[in-house]
């Protein structure tokens, strides 16, 4: 598989993520639908700390992170809106750092795809198959989003 297209795939995820995002009304960023455990501005904020667990954290380079650490008590896994103790990090910060990761990630490990990882939840052997992973990750709040934005009207 091209390197390229491994980054393909996830920047196709995220344009979708980022259009859905653009199409919520400012008032149904932060409502949790009926039948739903989140609210669109936390599915954001975990696709960007999901991504950076996925790629950094499982690989064993958690140097590489960026995200401020904070962020994993509003969007880690287990996280709801409805158990945040202070406001989460704004949805225009989000919104700029969802646009900006997927080059981080092309800068990081651009000439490293093929690396060895060590093992993972994913199974993946390889950082091309983390980024993989997580776009399919992605693709799976893509549709959340999708459902919530049905949801909010």
């Amino acid at each position: 598989m091209r390197d390229d297209f491994v980054f393909h795939i996830l920047n196709d995820q995220y344009a979708k993520l980022l259009e859905l995002a653009e199409r919520c009304p400012v008032d149904g960023r932060n409502k949790v639908p009926e039948g739903f455990n989140n609210s669109i501005h936390w599915h954001v904020g975990h696709v960007l700390v999901s991504t950076e667990l996925h790629i950094f954290y499982l690989s064993g380079n958690m140097q590489a992170m960026k995200l401020p650490s904070e962020y994993m008590a509003y969007f880690g896994y287990g996280t709801k809106p409805s158990v945040w103790l202070n406001e989460p990090p704004a949805w225009e910060t989000l919104i700029d750092q969802l646009k900006g990761q997927p080059a981080y990630l092309w800068e990081w490990l651009k000439d490293s795809l093929t690396q060895p990882v060590k093992d993972n939840f994913f199974g993946a052997e390889t950082f091309g198959g983390l980024v993989v992973s997580t776009a399919l990750h992605a693709s799976y709040h893509v549709g959340n989003v999708s459902a919530m934005l049905k949801a909010l009207k």
